[in-house]
């Protein structure tokens, strides 16, 4: 396919940014997982003592058998799929498919033991939750860069002041290292959550209770055999209470969970975008980059508000999931089928903000002129620390008087300094409140900064 034709731009524009997906979310990956699941579960059966139709595996065989999904590839899936063609059922061509590769094989005595006592879903659910768990781990290594460039920011400016701005105003003052870490400390704890979901996944039969499999061996201990397949082969979580699908409740929490982190990364873009248009940050210019097609001198924060597109466009696929899936018709509809088709898409979206976001990143120059020019004239922000003083002293009404001298005005430091010297202070206070400069109130921000 070529890239200039494709429909997403993440096969298109996007394709090289997100090609490490593939082999994660693609079609073949989803046929892939459900080989290795076929086979697994195939080999479960052919260890259990109680199914003696199913024989033991000689170390040959074994080896014979965990080598078809090892060595699965993009032409065996394509067999996969002209099976499907017949079948018009996916899942059903992957069992046709494991039955052709025994034919004329000292496996072929167990062909009737592939796909043994399964509905479609035992076999798609774990199969999401294998390509999930590998996306995530992905995810997760991009959001760690992200979070080690932040908390390096976060010490190397931790004592550099800078002015804050609640509601775009001038407000007391912080320094870069200290609004670096807020935003380290933020998408640490998001990743964390992530980390905490545990993936489900149930391998119970047509509607979620062993039927066929007790009617056939009643003498298994199905609930054991099927654990050891999902949390000791597989990692995953036994969830032994569904209907005929795994209701994707742990799907939903972690879906929700990356978009948690998706918004305060957004949050951050839009804080980057805001300081570079304040002059606060510039940016590294590249040889050859263009930033507009009529103005010369311009360089525009694009990976900032590419990062902030595609955090949106992410989180509008994670929020339909987390929505949808955990709702079905009684024992089973078809509606989560399509969609889940579409975790990869949602998954693409946020590897291409992340990693527009650290691009971002490497390029931003602290102006260190230019902060500490907007400090300079910043002196009203000292009538907070100096109507905390007169309260302090038992001044009446410091807060109104404050206001009356400060409130929508420029004032300098003379004028500051001027009122000071008019107030009934302690020597050691009034010392202290004349010694102070915007740039030096600060409170904790270095220490919190260098804490992180």
């Amino acid at each position: 396919m070529n890239a200039l034709t494709a429909i997403s731009p993440l096969d298109g524009r996007y394709a090289d940014k997100t090609a490490a997906l593939r082999d994660v979310f693609s079609e073949y990956a989803l046929i892939r997982n459900r080989v290795r699941i076929e086979v697994l579960w195939l080999e479960a059966l052919c260890t259990c003592p109680s199914i003696p139709e199913a024989t033991p595996l000689s170390e040959e065989e074994s080896r014979a058998l965990l080598a078809i999904p090892e060595q699965f590839t993009t032409e065996e899936a394509q067999l996969v799929k002209d099976i499907e063609k017949i079948t018009n059922h996916d899942v059903k061509a992957v069992e046709y498919y494991l039955k052709e590769k025994f034919i004329g094989t000292p496996l072929a005595s167990r062909s009737e033991f592939i796909h043994f006592a399964c509905t479609s879903e035992d076999i798609n659910n774990i199969a999401h939750a294998l390509m999930l768990k590998e996306g995530t781990a992905l995810l997760l290594g991009l959001q760690e860069n992200i979070i080690t460039r932040l908390a390096a920011m976060a010490r190397e400016y931790a004592d550099l002041p800078m002015l804050a701005r609640t509601h775009g105003q001038t407000a007391s003052p912080t320094t870069v290292g200290k609004e670096m870490a807020v935003f380290t400390q933020r998408l640490r704890m998001a990743r964390k959550r992530i980390q905490q979901v545990e993936l489900t996944a149930k391998l119970n039969g047509a509607v979620g209770h062993f039927n066929a499999h007790l009617v056939a061996y009643p003498k298994t201990d199905w609930i054991a055999l099927t654990r050891n397949l999902i949390e000791n082969r597989l990692g995953l979580k036994q969830n032994l209470y569904t209907t005929q699908i795994e209701p994707h409740d742990g799907m939903a929490e972690l879906f929700d969970a990356i978009a948690r982190w998706n918004t305060i990364l957004l949050d951050l873009n839009r804080d980057f975008w805001t300081y570079i248009s304040l002059g606060y940050f510039g940016q590294k210019t590249i040889a050859g980059e263009v930033g507009s097609s009529t103005m010369p001198h311009k360089v525009n924060p694009i990976d900032f508000e590419n990062s902030e597109g595609n955090c949106g466009l992410a989180n509008a696929l994670f929020n339909h999931l987390s929505a949808k899936l955990p709702i079905s018709r009684l024992q089973r509809d078809l509606t989560d089928s399509t969609v889940l088709r579409n975790m990869g898409v949602a998954y693409g979206y946020s590897v291409i903000a992340c990693q527009a976001t650290v691009k971002g990143l490497s390029k931003v120059q602290v102006n260190t002129e230019r902060i500490t020019a907007d400090l300079d004239q910043a002196w009203e922000v000292l009538a907070e620390p100096i109507q905390t003083v007169m309260r302090k002293a038992g001044i009446e009404n410091p807060y109104e008087k404050l206001k009356e001298l400060t409130r929508g005005k420029q004032i300098s430091c003379e004028s500051i300094q001027t009122f000071i010297r008019t107030l009934d202070l302690a020597k050691e206070d009034r010392d202290a409140l004349l010694a102070l400069t915007p740039a030096t109130y600060t409170g904790l921000a270095a220490e919190l900064a260098r804490r992180v």
